[in-house]
């Protein structure tokens, strides 16, 4: 995956130890010069991705500078966040904003920059609203409050770099991504809970919908999306093209593993979102992973047996 025609790449991914990122990083390295920066807690996954090719560099986000990083990197995909999960929105913010400049300010010669971003700073319409990238945010989250404020400040951080030193970019939202690696997204964390027979919430009325969207399309439209990356930042949804319901979702689960879905009308639920993807479709084309099938295959991938023979073809 080098592009259209072009020469291999020497590529910065971080978060690549993560669900969305790894099989990106993975997937590169097969064609182009791929390195990974990050913590790497991990030991195993980092040796992993050496085994694939990828070349690994330790570095603290919010901590560490980037000297004695190489800094012709001709692409750059930034994935890795710090999530707020301790509700120090302050130190979130300063974390991911920084991080921010100081990737964009030594990759200021590369060809194009990625930021991956998210869905869920949207300001909340009807359950089955499909949103656009031109809908209001508003940065609210019940789940965990100070995730998409400090996805609003990166995004402000990511715009001002790409204006002020010209480095074509895409502000990429993300939707719910599934598959391998990591905890394996929305339909493994869902499932666990099946298995654990537990009631799945679901709203009073209507239905969550989401535009899952699997891996390997992430990995497939990474350079895709490097190739339409401007000045000023594009801002693109990033999700699959088939809009599901949890409640769907998690019945086929169920049909394919023979574990009962029950499911709680409740007040409170999970919050997923559906995308219109029209933008993202008409800059670099469809995903090629129907839900079903990716789901399937990320269900086999972390329940090796758990779908039925008659299900597995």
């Amino acid at each position: 995956m080098t592009g259209t025609g072009a020469k291999p790449r020497k590529i910065l991914i971080t978060g690549a130890t993560g669900q969305v990122a790894r099989p990106i990083a993975e997937v590169l390295a097969a064609d182009n010069e791929v390195w990974a920066i990050g913590r790497f807690g991990d030991a195993r996954a980092e040796e992993e991705l050496r085994a694939k090719g990828v070349r690994t560099w330790r570095w603290s986000m919010g901590h560490d500078s980037l000297d004695g990083l190489p800094d012709d990197f001709t692409h750059v995909l930034h994935s890795a966040v710090h999530r707020g999960e301790d509700g120090d929105f302050n130190k979130a913010i300063e974390i991911n904003t920084v991080a921010v400049g100081q990737i964009a300010t030594h990759c200021r010669r590369a060809e194009a920059f990625i930021y991956v971003s998210t869905g869920a700073l949207y300001a909340r319409q009807t359950l089955d609203h499909a949103y656009t990238e031109s809908d209001p945010i508003d940065g609210v989250a019940q789940w965990l409050p100070a995730y998409p404020i400090v996805k609003i400040s990166a995004e402000g951080a990511v715009r001002a770099f790409a204006a002020t030193l010209g480095l074509p970019t895409v502000i990429a939202r993300l939707n719910v991504a599934y598959g391998p690696y990591g905890h394996g997204g929305v339909p493994v964390l869902l499932y666990r809970q099946l298995l654990a027979g537990k009631a799945i919430p679901i709203p009073l009325e209507g239905q969550n919908w989401a535009s899952l969207i699997h891996t390997d399309d992430l990995a497939r439209q990474v350079p895709l999306l490097w190739d339409v990356a401007s000045t000023p930042a594009l801002i693109v949804n990033w999700g699959g093209d088939e809009a599901v319901s949890i409640k769907e979702c998690l019945e086929y689960i169920s049909e394919i593993t023979g574990v009962e879905a029950r499911f709680d009308r409740s007040a409170v639920t999970r919050e997923t979102y559906a995308f219109d993807n029209a933008k993202r479709r008409a800059l670099i084309g469809d995903c090629a992973v129907g839900w079903k099938d990716g789901v399937r295959r990320t269900i086999e991938a972390h329940f090796p047996g758990a779908v039925l023979q008659s299900s597995a073809a």
